[in-house]
């Protein structure tokens, strides 16, 4: 199965694909035993391209012990981007999918999307936000964006499973009017798509946002503000239903660092 726009489709017309796709040459961002991540240039123009190599019996392993569907190829990237654009949630543009293979160990896949430049992750945006304070319309204006997204990918049966501020893309030039704001959220190739995000995995992007944006200074009052953008209610009835969530994001939260402190000793 092969699936391209412009302008692979009138580049590779004729051509199979996946040789084509063997030849690309650029800049490798990630190499790992299954999976590449390459960036470079095609007419002119720059793209990224994750290419799939099947996966190990002891990572399928390894994932089915922690109750976790493994990642065996880039279908489920391409789904997600076209969920999205249905959704209305700016994302990545997708301009090439291939998938070969049944069995689960030697499928190969790749996808291609249009490179997202210039654009600044939020992460690297809102690093000195503890020591230089943003003005407060832009910080709220972020802060309400990002809620939207995430309620509206929620709402549309998409959870993340990386869903951290590095990969919320602000593109540049931003001016700090709303007009001018654009974020597109990336990374997408451990995303589950259902009919309805079940709770735990809504938890699971949540306190991964609350834990990744837990040292770029927001108050008390910036964390209500994006929960009622959230939850589309009054913060009092949200403190109420979601006591549990707020609970297990404090804890969760209070982990991970605790473990990413250890890690880096």
């Amino acid at each position: 199965m092969v699936e391209l726009k412009a302008p692979l489709t009138t580049l590779w017309r004729g051509k199979d694909a996946f040789e084509e796709v063997k030849t690309l040459q650029g800049e490798v961002f990630r190499e790992l035993e299954t999976r590449r991540t390459l960036r470079f240039e095609l007419d002119g123009k720059s793209y990224f391209l994750k290419w799939h190599k099947g996966t190990s019996l002891k990572e399928i392993v390894k994932n089915l012990i922690s109750l976790r569907m493994p990642v065996l190829g880039a279908d489920r990237e391409w789904h997600a981007i076209h969920r999205l654009h249905e959704l209305g949630v700016d994302t990545m543009h997708g301009v090439g999918f291939g998938e070969k293979g049944v069995n689960p160990l030697t499928r190969t896949s790749f996808i291609i999307t249009e490179d997202l430049t210039p654009t600044i992750s939020l992460e690297d945006y809102c690093a000195d936000w503890a020591v230089n304070p943003p003005d407060a319309q832009v910080k709220w204006m972020i802060i309400k964006r990002v809620a939207t997204m995430v309620r509206k990918m929620h709402a549309g049966g998409i959870n993340h499973r990386d869903c951290y501020i590095c990969h919320f893309l602000l593109h540049l030039p931003f001016t700090g009017r709303e007009e001018d704001l654009k974020i597109s959220v990336i990374d997408l190739h451990r995303a589950q798509i259902r009919q309805r995000v079940p709770l735990r995995w809504r938890d699971k992007d949540l306190i991964g946002l609350y834990f990744s944006s837990m040292n770029i200074g927001l108050t008390q009052r910036d964390i209500f503000r994006f929960m009622r953008e959230y939850f589309s209610l009054p913060l009092r009835e949200i403190l109420q239903k979601e006591s549990g969530l707020i609970h297990l994001a404090d804890v969760k939260a209070a982990r991970i660092k605790e473990r990413t402190i250890r890690k880096n000793l």
